[in-house]
This record gives structure tokens, C-alpha cells and sequence, in this order.
């Protein structure tokens, strides 16, 4: 069950398995997800929840690249984005916000080392059970390829 606070953390606890949470600071991630969740667990008698963690990145060597990169990811940092139905209209109301507040959600990586260094955290700090990589590029085979072969084996030797 997907959670972002103490509260949703706590529910999750108690009625799922684990709980899914995306990262952007491992420390606060922790405090406000995780322990939430163990302690929940720890009082309704039920086993510690799993963990699986994400983080949001783009593969872009410029803000401009990063920019057309995320093309269609624009809309999920967009005012009203719950309420909205149409992604048009989110897209036109994200390209409105300045640029680096939309981009500055994201962790902008450019070569396997970054992309590790952006990744590790989940799995040292969060010490998430499962860790899905969000990551978006202008060559998403290219990326996917890269990721196989140098990313998640020295992700798997974290752990």
C-alpha cells in the first residue's frame, strides 16, 4: 500500500504487507514512512511491513534535454492534478511553473555512476526490500540496457 506520511504509513502497516514510498530524502523518508510503519506493525502485532522504495530520475546531460525528457512526466508536478482529467491540460499548466521547480523534483543523472549514487540511498539508508528505479530518457532501450548491465549488479552488491 502506497504511503507519503505517518498516517498512510500506519494503515498500510496494519492492513498490507508493505508499504511503497517514493524517496527524495532518505532521512525524512524514514521518519515520516518507515519507522511510522514498523511501529504500527510492532503495536497491531503483525509482521514488519516490507519496503519498497522509489526514487524519480531523468537521464538528461542539460536542463533542456532534461526538459524534453520529461515531456510526459510534466503533468504530475502540475497545480490541480488530482482534479484534472485531461494530461493536455496538466502539461500546458507544469509548462506555465518555472522550469527548475518542476525539474527540481527529480534527480537529474547522466552516467551509471550518478544514476548508482542516486539509487544507493534505498538500499543503505532506507533499507528498502525492494527498490524500483523511475528513471526517463530520450533513448529508453539505451537506458534500460545500461541499467541491466552496470547499474543493478553494483546495486545488488549493496545489499
Amino acid at each position: 500500500m502506497a504511503a507519503g506520511g505517518p498516517k498512510s504509513a500506519a494503515l498500510a502497516a496494519r492492513l498490507a504487507h508493505g508499504v511503497i514510498t517514493s524517496v527524495k530524502v532518505p532521512a525524512e523518508t524514514n521518519e515520516k514512512v518507515i519507522e511510522p510503519a514498523k511501529r504500527a506493525a510492532r503495536e497491531a502485532g503483525r509482521p514488519e511491513p516490507q519496503v519498497l522504495a522509489t526514487r524519480w530520475s531523468i537521464q538528461a546531460a542539460t536542463d533542456d534535454e532534461a526538459w524534453e525528457v520529461m515531456l510526459p512526466w510534466r503533468g504530475l508536478r502540475a497545480p490541480g492534478r488530482l482534479e484534472a482529467v485531461d494530461p493536455a491540460v496538466l502539461r500546458e499548466r507544469a509548462d506555465e511553473l518555472p522550469r527548475d521547480e518542476v525539474l527540481g523534483r527529480y534527480s537529474m543523472v547522466t552516467t551509471p555512476d550518478e544514476i548508482i549514487d542516486t539509487y544507493a540511498p534505498l538500499v543503505t539508508e532506507v533499507e528498502a526490500d525492494i527498490v524500483t528505479i523511475q528513471i526517463a530518457s530520450l533513448d529508453q532501450e539505451a537506458t534500460i540496457s545500461m541499467l541491466g548491465s552496470e547499474v543493478l549488479p553494483r546495486l545488488r552488491e549493496l545489499v
